[in-house]
């Protein structure tokens, strides 16, 4: 009975340093795949702006009138 006993904890010790070793790999593939198509970010991205012109503002003015009307 000791023997199996024995058995039984070397089994699960080799089983969870085998596990541990295969997450580290897995782990370090999958940081070196993540996203390599697009570039590095260093800082928060920026803010973009258009232009609008007179009548691109009006049309939007009206649209915000028209969908504030139906919520009050």
């Amino acid at each position: 009975m000791a023997v199996l006993a024995v058995a039984t904890v070397v089994w699960a010790v080799g089983l969870v340093r085998v596990m541990r070793r295969d997450q580290a790999d897995v782990d370090a593939w999958r940081e070196s795949q993540a996203l390599r198509a697009l570039p590095a970010q260093t800082g928060p991205p920026r803010a973009e702006t258009a232009e609008l012109t007179a009548d691109e503002r009006a049309a939007f003015a009206g649209l915000v009138r028209q969908f504030g009307d139906g919520r009050s």
